[in-house]
């Protein structure tokens, strides 16, 4: 690992989990998204990270692996009132839980503001120690 290793981890760290605060809130904003019984239903993206390793077996950060997709049936809803309504008033909404997406999101947050303050800690002490140089 580099001496900016801690910079680089949180940085990899800061990028997974803007990534899945932006999957959530995508989620969030598609909840109410109405479709057609003959239509596929909005699908939920899953964020997936993985560990990132060195050569020398040690991690050197996390990456995105993959952005997994919800059920794509949804949950069938009667709202004969919908202009998308099937004739027996059917129409389909996303399944998605969002007691679920908000606490996602809150612990995303949370681990975006910790790798955040890492590195405003890890950049004060390269500053402290350049000032040392002098």
């Amino acid at each position: 690992m580099t001496n900016f290793g801690s910079l680089n981890v949180s940085g990899s760290a800061l990028r997974v989990f803007r990534t899945w605060m932006d999957a959530v809130s995508d989620n969030v904003a598609n909840a109410e998204t109405v479709k057609r019984t003959s239509e596929t239903a909005f699908q939920a993206r899953y964020v997936e990270a993985t560990a990132l390793e060195g050569n020398n077996g040690l991690g050197t950060g996390v990456a995105v692996k993959s952005i997994q997709l919800g059920d794509p049936v949804g949950r069938l809803v009667s709202d004969p009132a919908s202009p998308l309504a099937d004739a027996d008033g059917m129409v389909r909404y996303p399944d998605i839980d969002m007691g679920d997406q908000l606490t996602q999101l809150m612990v995303a947050q949370r681990g975006y503001q910790a790798n955040l303050q890492v590195v405003d800690r890890a950049r004060d002490t390269y500053l402290q120690a350049l000032r040392l140089g002098k």
